[in-house]
C-alpha cells in the first residue's frame, strides 16, 4: 500500500496535589462504594514459559506445573464479588511475575495512541522516551538514559534488523500498525537477547507467524441474505478473521491504514497484513522561535519533516502433535525527510527498504526430562539511501549522499527442562544458544576511491553465545532466579590511526585492517517475594559485559543526515555494567502501582563525545572555520546511572455506571562520569497525573506530564533544555456489534488530543533538539473493525 507524499498556561508539580485534593473532596461528599477489580492477566515475556501449543496430549503425559503468573494469582486471595463486574477498559497493566521492570503496551492502547515509530509510542512511559531525531519517522526508544547499542529491539523473538542502532536518523523497521503488543523488558530476562541489551529490550509481537489455529466465535453467516440450507460452521470449514486499522491526524495531515487477515483450519494457519501511512510537515507552535542567529520559522510548520511508510507481510504455520513450525516474509519501506537546519537547506531525506524472513517453532516431546524446545531464526536484507542537495543553491545537485546496507542473520534455540523437586525448591531450567552474523557497508559517491568514501568500509561481525536460566520456587510466595550468559564476538574492519587531539597534522591517513575479538560474560540473580495486600517485592543484581559494536570501532567519516563527522576507536575495551534494582508492585484491586529504584555503575562506558571541532567531508578539513559537521569521537569513561520510576492508578469509585479514578507517574535518571561531569543527552525529571472514567464500552482520560528543565548537560557542544507541559486527552468507545450487512463483529473508535497546550517541546536526548520542535497541538481520530 503506498501513498503520494505531500508536503497557555503552565502547570507545575502542584497539579498532582490539587488532583489528589479534588479526589478526596469528591469521596467525602459522595462516598460511593469502592469497586475492586478482578485480577489482570497481562502477557509478558518470561524466560520460563509454559504455554500450551496444542489442545490435547497423550493421557500418560505427566501433569505440568501451572505457568508462573497463574501460580501467583492462585496464591492471592480472590477479589470480593461485585455487582456489576468491574470493566477492564483502560486498566494500567502491572506485571508482578517478573524479576525486574516490565512495561506492557497492550493492543488497545497501541490503537489509541498511534505513533509511526516505537519511540513515539513509548515517549511518555515512565523511564522511557524516544530519540525523536525525526518525530513520527525516526525515533528509537531510550530507556533510563541508555539508547542504541544498549537497547535491543526485537520482533517476534528476533532482531528487528535495519540500521536504527547505527545512527539516530535511521528508522526502526517495525510499524505500530502491524503490532499487537509491545513490551519493554529490563533485568535478567534481557540476557536471552544479548549483552547489547544492558538498558533493556523492546519486544514487539504480532501474528505474522501464527502460533495457534484461528477459531471463530460463531458459524459463518450471510447477514441480511436468505439461505435455503445452513451454512458451514467454523468447526467444519476454514476460519477467516480480519481487522482494519485506520486513523487521521491533524498535526501533520496524516493518514494511516492497515488490514490484517488470519485464516486456517486443520493443521494450518496463515496470516497476511498490509499497511501504509503518509504525513506532511507537522505543525509546531505558530509564534516565531529562534532557529539560528539569522533565521526564524514563522509558518507554523517544522520544515522538512514529511514522511511516508508502507509494508506488507505473509506467513503461515504447520501444527503437529506437540508443536508447530512457521515462517513469514516481511517488506518494510520508508521515505522520510530529516528536519533541522542542514536537513531543510539540503532537502535531506532517507529512502529505506528492508526485506526480512523469520522462522520460529516449538516442540513439546513426550519425554520425562524435556518440557519444550523452541527456536527462532531471522535473516534481514536492509538498505537505505540518504538523499539531498550537494549544493543548496543548485536544485540539479540532488542525489545520493550516503548509503547504508545491513545483511544480518540470527538463530536462537532454547530447551526448557521439566520442573523437578530439589527438596529445597522446585527448579525449572532453560538454556539456549544464539548465533548471529552481520555485514555492514556505508559507501558514498563523494570522494570515490579515497579513504573517506563513506562512513566506514565494509565490515562484519560474528557472535556465538550460550545462556542459562534457573528459576527456584521455594514456596508459593518466594521465587528466585539465577541467569548467566557467555558469548564470543569477532569483528573485522579497517580504521586509520588518528592524532590524539583529532586534528589533522599533515600525516596521510591510511586504512589499517582491524581484527579484534571479545568474550563478554554476564550474570544476574533475582528474588521475588509475595507480600501482604497483593503486593510483590523484587530485588535483582546484574553483572553485564558488552563488546563494542562495529560503528563504535570503525567509524571514520561524514554522516550527512546527523551532521556529524564520526570517529571510532579500534582500541575500545569491553564495557561492564554492575547494577542493582529494587521494586514493589501491585497488579490487582482498586489501587495498582509500580515503584522501582536502581543504580548502575559502568566501567569503560562507551559514548559518542562531541569535541567542539567542526569538519567537512574528510579528516583534512577538521578544524576549518565554517565547516558544517560536528566532530564526534567514540570514547570510554567510568559512569554512574541512578534513578527510579513510579506509576499508579486508583479507582476512586462508581460514577454514572462506570468507574472514575486518578493516575500518577514519575521518573528520574541522573547520569554522571566519576569525576562528576554529566553524561550527555539524558532525559529530565518528569512527573504527571490525570483523571479517567471508564465503563464496559467507554474510556475517557485527561493527563498532564510535566518535564522539568534539563540543565545537567555535557561540558562541550550540549545546551540546556527548557521544561514543558504535555497535556493529552482521549475518548474511545469499544463495542461488540450484532448482525450487520458489513459483517464487522467488533468496533473500537475514538479521538485523542496531544500537546493540547501547544507547548514548544524540545527533547533533551535528541541531537537536533536546538533545531527541531516536537509536534504542536493535534487531534488523532481512529477506528478499528474486526470481522
Amino acid at each position: 500500500m503506498t501513498f503520494e507524499l505531500r508536503r497557555v498556561q503552565r502547570l507545575g508539580g502542584a497539579s498532582l496535589l490539587l488532583l489528589g485534593a479534588a479526589a478526596t473532596a469528591a469521596l467525602a461528599q459522595d462516598k460511593p462504594a469502592a469497586t475492586e477489580l478482578p485480577a489482570i492477566d497481562v502477557t509478558a515475556p518470561s524466560p520460563i514459559q509454559r504455554r500450551a501449543v496444542v489442545p490435547s496430549r497423550t493421557p500418560s503425559r505427566v501433569a505440568r506445573a501451572a505457568p508462573a503468573h497463574q501460580r501467583e494469582r492462585a496464591a492471592e486471595p480472590a477479589p470480593a464479588p461485585t455487582s456489576p463486574a468491574a470493566p477492564q477498559q483502560g486498566v494500567l497493566p502491572i506485571v508482578t511475575n517478573q524479576f525486574a521492570t516490565v512495561t506492557v503496551v497492550p493492543n488497545e492502547e497501541i490503537r489509541r495512541e498511534g505513533g509511526g515509530q516505537l519511540g513515539d509510542l513509548l515517549f511518555s512511559k515512565p523511564g522511557i522516551t524516544g530519540s525523536s531525531f525525526a518525530p513520527g519517522a525516526s525515533s528509537r526508544p531510550v530507556i533510563r538514559g541508555l539508547d542504541v547499542n544498549r537497547v535491543g529491539i526485537v520482533e517476534n523473538g528476533t532482531n528487528s534488523g535495519g540500521a536504527s542502532d547505527l545512527g539516530e536518523d535511521h528508522f526502526v523497521p517495525i510499524d505500530t500498525l502491524a503490532t499487537n503488543q509491545v513490551e519493554v523488558v529490563r533485568g535478567p530476562a534481557a540476557l536471552r537477547y544479548g549483552s547489547t541489551s544492558i538498558g533493556g529490550v523492546v519486544s514487539a509481537t504480532n501474528n505474522r507467524i501464527p502460533d495457534a489455529v484461528p477459531t471463530c466465535a460463531a458459524p459463518f453467516q450471510s447477514y441480511g441474505m436468505p439461505t435455503k440450507a445452513p451454512l458451514a460452521t467454523a468447526e467444519t470449514s476454514p476460519c477467516v478473521t480480519a481487522e482494519t486499522r485506520s486513523a487521521f491526524s491533524s498535526v501533520d495531515r496524516g493518514v494511516e491504514s492497515g488490514v490484517l487477515l488470519d485464516t486456517g483450519g486443520g493443521n494450518y494457519a496463515f496470516h497476511a497484513d498490509v499497511y501504509g501511512r503518509n504525513t506532511t510537515d507537522y505543525n509546531i507552535p505558530s509564534y516565531p522561535y529562534l532557529f539560528d542567529q539569522t533565521r526564524t520559522i514563522t509558518n507554523g510548520r517544522q520544515p522538512n519533516s514529511a514522511a511516508r511508510s508502507d509494508g506488507a507481510s505473509i506467513g503461515g504455520s504447520y501444527f503437529f502433535h506437540g508443536g508447530y513450525i512457521g515462517a513469514a516474509i516481511t517488506q518494510n519501506d520508508s521515505l522520510y525527510h530529516i528536519p533541522g537546519i542542514d536537513g531543510a537547506d539540503h532537502d535531506t531525506r532517507i529512502d529505506g527498504h528492508q526485506t526480512k524472513i523469520n522462522v520460529k517453532g516449538e516442540y513439546r516431546p513426550d519425554a520425562a526430562a524435556i518440557d519444550t524446545v523452541r527456536f527462532w531464526a531471522g535473516a534481514t536484507d536492509y538498505r537505505h539511501n540518504e538523499i539531498g542537495l550537494a549544493d543548496p543553491t543548485d536544485p540539479t545537485s540532488d542525489g545520493v549522499r550516503q548509503t547504508f546496507t545491513n545483511k544480518e542473520q540470527e538463530i536462537r534455540t532454547e530447551v526448557q527442562l521439566m520442573p523437578f523437586n530439589a527438596r529445597f525448591a522446585e527448579v525449572t531450567t532453560a538454556f539456549g544458544v544464539q548465533v548471529g552474523h552481520q555485514e555492514l557497508t556505508a559507501p558514498s559517491p563523494d570522494n570515490p576511491g579515497t579513504l573517506f568514501n563513506g562512513l566506514w568500509d565494509p565490515n562484519n561481525s560474528t557472535r556465538v553465545a550460550g545462556y542459562v536460566f534457573n528459576e527456584f520456587k521455594f514456596t508459593e510466595a518466594t521465587r528466585a532466579q539465577i541467569a548467566g550468559r557467555i558469548e564470543h564476538v569477532e569483528l573485522h574492519g579497517t580504521m586509520p590511526n588518528f592524532p590524539a587531539d583529532f586534528l589533522p597534522d599533515g600525516t596521510p591517513q591510511a586504512g589499517i585492517p582491524r581484527n579484534t575479538s571479545f568474550t563478554p560474560k554476564s550474570g544476574s540473580i533475582g528474588l521475588l517475594q509475595d507480600l501482604p495486600g497483593g503486593m510483590v517485592g523484587s530485588i535483582t543484581a546484574q553483572y553485564v559485559e558488552r563488546a563494542p559494536k562495529a560503528a563504535e570501532l570503525f567509524s571514520r567519516g561524514a554522516h550527512d543526515a546527523t551532521s556529524t563527522f564520526d570517529i571510532g576507536n579500534p582500541n575500545l575495551s569491553i564495557e561492564t555494567a554492575k547494577s542493582v534494582e529494587m521494586g514493589l508492585r501491585k497488579a490487582t484491586g482498586p489501587l495498582r502501582f509500580e515503584a522501582t529504584v536502581y543504580y548502575t555503575h559502568f566501567n569503560n562506558f562507551i559514548f559518542r563525545r562531541l569535541t567542539g571541532v567542526t569538519c567537512d567531508d574528510d579528516f583534512a578539513s577538521c578544524g576549518t572555520p565554517g565547516a558544517e559537521l560536528l566532530q564526534a569521537v567514540y570514547s570510554q569513561r567510568d559512569a554512574n546511572f541512578r534513578g527510579g520510576e513510579f506509576q499508579s492508578q486508583l479507582d476512586v469509585g462508581a460514577f454514572h455506571g462506570g468507574i472514575w479514578g486518578i493516575e500518577n507517574q514519575l521518573d528520574v535518571v541522573r547520569a554522571t562520569f566519576t569525576d562528576g561531569t554529566n553524561v550527555p543527552r539524558i532525559p529530565p525529571l518528569r512527573m504527571g497525573g490525570g483523571v479517567f472514567w471508564r465503563d464496559d464500552n467507554w474510556l475517557l482520560r485527561v493527563n498532564l506530564l510535566h518535564a522539568f528543565p534539563q540543565n545537567n548537560v555535557a561540558a562541550i557542544a550540549e545546551t540546556p533544555t527548557p521544561g514543558y507541559n504535555l497535556l493529552k486527552a482521549e475518548i474511545s468507545y469499544k463495542t461488540t456489534l450484532g448482525p450487520n450487512p458489513f459483517g464487522a463483529r467488533e468496533m473500537m473508535a475514538g479521538i485523542t488530543g496531544n500537546n493540547l497546550l501547544n507547548e514548544s517541546i524540545r527533547n533533551s536526548v535528541s541531537y537536533t533538539k536546538d533545531q527541531v520542535l516536537m509536534p504542536g497541538i493535534g487531534v488523532r481520530a481512529f477506528a478499528n473493525f474486526k470481522f
